[in-house]
């Protein structure tokens, strides 16, 4: 194991993985997927394919898990989804979805090149170092097998690390006393992540929510008049992606800062691909 990380090395290598898994979810693969064995509403699809490998929980669950959704929002897909296509269909679904996805992203010879195998193995090599414990999410796709395609390898151990990540996160969010609507608010000043507009529509947050969060922040002074963070703000933020750094350092220690490196090249290169072929959809990032 090295531990002489460079500074945020774990977590640049995080963000070019974690939109590489994302890409499946903003795919016409998966609605053509899970529209052919019954689910045909989008949301119901998210929250199906995401929540299928801790297999067919409640809304209670879901919504614990993913943190950031509105409950009765969850409650409108899960149990009702599980009785239209089992867990386990689901995710053959979503296999064949991911599959798709990355062939027609980043072509067939990209997808067989010596690129994509070895950031496999780096990948795979990082998530060893996991840890189940008390992170649900990371520790349900854990117990799935490894896909033997060297680009579905890739796909799941970036889902492997991007749950971990996630798992702790959330134990930093609440740490902080943010609740879920006052973390994507927060979030959202910052100017990194999906646009306010896009938030709301995919997490049932309504405006008058959107803006009680906000009001909240501002009398906790982390928020200003205008919705941009303060200096508290701005530093609470920055604790956060730290702390999360921190509870998510193992499998990157165990990697090494030369495969840390590696892999964080070998992804950036996968990842500005995948954006030139329109992996997501214009306007979802920003503060619109």
């Amino acid at each position: 194991m090295n531990t002489s990380l460079p500074p945020r090395a774990g977590r640049r290598c995080h963000h070019v993985l974690n939109p590489l898994h994302s890409t499946h979810y903003f795919s016409p693969d998966l609605g053509k997927e899970l529209a052919g064995i019954g689910v045909s509403d989008r949301n119901a699809a998210y929250f199906a394919v995401r929540a299928a490998a801790m297999g067919p929980v409640g809304a209670g669950t879901v919504t614990a898990t993913f943190y950031n959704f509105r409950y009765e929002f969850v409650a409108r897909h899960i149990p009702e989804v599980w009785r239209t296509a089992s867990a386990e269909d689901v995710l053959a679904a979503r296999a064949r979805a991911v599959d798709a996805t990355l062939r027609r992203l980043l072509g067939e010879e990209v997808i067989a090149s010596k690129e994509v195998a070895e950031a496999a193995e780096l990948a795979l090599r990082a998530a060893q170092a996991c840890d189940r414990t008390a992170r649900p999410l990371y520790a349900a796709h854990a117990d799935l097998p490894v896909p033997d395609e060297p680009h579905l390898a890739l796909w799941h151990a970036a889902t492997l690390l991007r749950e971990h990540r996630g798992d702790g996160h959330l134990a930093v969010l609440l740490n902080a006393e943010l609740d879920p609507v006052e973390a994507l608010v927060s979030h959202t000043a910052t100017g990194k992540g999906m646009a306010p507009k896009w938030i709301r529509a995919t997490r049932g947050w309504s405006r008058d929510d959107w803006d009680a969060a906000a009001d909240r922040l501002r009398e906790r002074g982390l928020l200003s008049a205008d919705g941009e963070l303060t200096e508290a703000g701005t530093a609470l933020r920055e604790e956060i992606e730290a702390e999360t750094d921190r509870l998510d350092r193992a499998p990157y220690e165990y990697l090494g800062a030369a495969g840390v490196e590696r892999l964080t090249e070998l992804a950036t290169g996968l990842l500005k691909r995948a954006l030139a072929a329109g992996a997501f959809p214009e306007g979802m990032v920003g503060k619109g």
